[in-house]
């Protein structure tokens, strides 16, 4: 040692560095959940994975339960994420798990395990479970997730769901009435039977049997019809509210040539046709073939492309119908 020399103390170098440090806070574990949910009218069965751990036993829920739970987990400063498939329950539940703080997703239903040919909702749960871990992993064809329409949409959307049920509850109630005069007299009825000028005519001609049967399901017919009417005049409203949508292809003008009736209007009008009439043009289940002849025709043309390329696609086309014709 040196002289004069000030001996190294250890402890006091050690102190003193802590002394200078401010105190830090011990940290808390931060936990992803992933919960695979088997929805039901009453109950949420539900399989928890916690990070990359195993998954636990499937549990029974109520609502209210499993949205507490998320609550909870979420103030704790924890992640989860759920996911379930679209069923005829709405939307309901992914909303009130986005309020809780969840971040979930509503899959297409498919069929979970190919091989597998026990079923319960145990096992579809804890299925639904592995693939959005895998999803959050990573590999995101593991899950199909659908788009989550607002609820503006959905009332728009039931609105016309609602016309169409009254269009055929009005069909069934006008069918139902034919089917008894045919069992009981071998009449049958016309269209519009029930109408206010039309059923007194009939009503005497049908006998004092068929005519008590009837009468309640005139009322009922009538009642509809002004549902009927009302729920048209919502829809037609709503539809002159909003900008006419015309559907086009890229790279093609919207005025597309079309088969079919031309209705009154300037020449380069045409209205669109009902679906018998769209039968009869040439429309079939794989589309419009004048259509694809037309955008085939078009893509060949178009400026875009350079001149080699439209010249090298002539010839070939020119080729292979002569070898056909060979």
């Amino acid at each position: 040692m040196k002289p004069n020399a000030i001996p190294h103390d250890p402890t006091t170098t050690t102190a003193t560095r802590t002394a200078d440090k401010p105190p830090v806070a011990p940290s808390v574990a931060r936990h992803r959940f992933a919960l695979g949910l088997d929805v039901d009218l009453n109950y949420c069965v539900t399989a928890i994975r916690c990070d990359h751990g195993a998954i636990k036993p499937a549990q029974k829920l109520t609502r209210a339960q499993l949205v507490k739970w998320v609550r909870e987990q979420v103030a704790a400063g924890h992640e989860v994420h759920t996911v379930y498939e679209a069923c005829g329950f709405g939307y309901t539940l992914h909303e009130a798990l986005v309020a809780a703080g969840a971040q979930s997703l509503i899959t297409t239903p498919v069929k979970l395990s190919p091989e597998r040919r026990r079923k319960n909702d145990r096992l579809d749960a804890r299925e639904q479970c592995v693939r959005l871990a895998r999803h959050l992993d990573g590999h995101a064809h593991e899950l199909r997730p659908i788009r989550i329409p607002s609820a503006a949409e959905r009332e728009r959307r039931e609105l016309g769901r609602q016309r169409n049920f009254w269009v055929r509850e009005v069909r069934r109630l006008e069918n139902h009435g034919r089917a008894l005069r045919l069992e009981f007299e071998h009449e049958t009825l016309p269209g519009n039977w029930a109408g206010p000028r039309t059923w007194p005519k009939l009503a005497s001609e049908c006998s004092a049997f068929v005519r008590e049967q009837l009468e309640p399901v005139v009322a009922q017919i009538r009642a509809a019809k002004v549902t009927l009417a009302q729920l048209t005049a919502r829809v037609a409203a709503r539809g002159s509210s909003q900008p006419p949508c015309r559907m086009s292809i890229s790279g093609l003008s919207p005025g597309l040539p079309r088969r079919g009736k031309e209705r009154s209007g300037s020449p380069g009008e045409r209205m669109e046709v009902g679906s018998g009439e769209a039968e009869r043009s040439g429309v079939n289940r794989r589309g419009n073939p004048g259509v694809r002849r037309s955008s085939r025709g078009r893509s060949a043309r178009w400026p875009g492309w350079p001149a080699e390329a439209q010249t090298r696609r002539h010839e070939h086309r020119h080729r292979s119908g002569q070898a056909q014709a060979r």
